[in-house]
């Protein structure tokens, strides 16, 4: 016995506009966000010895690293606050929206064989990266919390460092860093898409881009003729806000704030406008 056609048809077709986020969509399809989420989370450190505990791991040696070379050798000072904590502090935010690039730049290049069969939401595949991320994120908060507690209650380096109410910000700080990676992502993945050579310079950018990133040293610390790099990378003002929220210290003005949300939304809506655009002929260019 055939079952009964259903009362409806699918239909799939572009958009005609220049930017449309189905929303809807993203929603009918959460139990492929959630398989995705997964997968990401398992495949990263699947056949390792020590699992996800590396998500602990590896910012706890990039933290010792910077320590020996940035604070012993360079001497880069941290306006009062002890090494260890300040670059872990810097390292939260920065690794999270690294991670996301990382991830998200190879969005069509990487999964040109799921776009050929079925169709989805194809950014749910950037999102997905960055809701996985948020979970590495968590677990790289607690040696950071270990290390406040330390310095805060067992030393006397620590003694002005305080985790007020600005705390409740720490959501706010997270959700512009994912607006911004993902929008940085939805970009590099058009981009790839298109141009292969950028595949081997995303890595590169990542690297210099820390550079420009108060990540190793304080806002405080930049010239005066180099303030105006600050008001063009979000990721300044996003980085010392979680350390103005977690460590009670940082300088951090309300122009560079407010650029920094505004940047976080124009990359966004034009990397959606590129994305979109990609998104239709990706698939054939691959």
């Amino acid at each position: 016995m055939t079952k009964p056609a259903p009362d409806y048809e699918l239909v799939i077709e572009p958009s005609p506009r220049w930017i449309r986020i189905y929303w809807r969509e993203l929603w009918e399809y959460r139990d492929l966000l959630v398989f995705l989420v997964r997968r990401d989370y398992i495949s990263k450190y699947r056949q390792t010895l020590l699992g996800p505990a590396w998500f602990i791991v590896q910012p706890l040696l990039t933290t010792m690293m910077f320590v020996i070379v940035f604070g012993r050798v360079a001497q880069i000072p941290t306006d009062g606050i002890p090494g260890p904590l300040f670059y872990m502090c810097g390292l939260l935010g920065w690794n999270f929206f690294s991670q996301n690039v990382t991830t998200g730049a190879t969005t069509f290049t990487a999964n040109a064989h799921l776009f050929g069969k079925v169709y989805f939401p194809r950014v749910i595949l950037p999102t997905a990266a960055i809701i996985s991320n948020v979970v590495a994120f968590v677990l790289q908060f607690l040696p950071f919390l270990a290390f406040f507690v330390y310095y805060k209650f067992f030393t006397t380096a620590g003694v002005s460092l305080h985790m007020g109410w600005r705390v409740i910000f720490l959501p706010l700080i997270l959700l512009q860093a994912s607006i911004f990676s993902l929008g940085v992502s939805l970009w590099m993945s058009a981009s790839t898409a298109k141009y292969r050579d950028i595949v081997h310079l995303n890595q590169f950018i990542i690297q210099l881009w820390m550079f420009a990133t108060p990540v190793i040293y304080p806002l405080s610390r930049i010239p005066a003729r180099y303030e105006w790099l600050v008001w063009l990378n979000p990721m300044a003002a996003i980085v010392e806000s979680f350390r103005i929220t977690l460590l009670g210290r940082g300088t951090l003005g309300p122009g560079v704030l407010t650029s920094s949300i505004v940047l976080t939304v124009a990359t966004m809506v034009s990397a959606t406008i590129v994305f979109q655009k990609m998104e239709r002929t990706a698939v054939d260019n691959i």
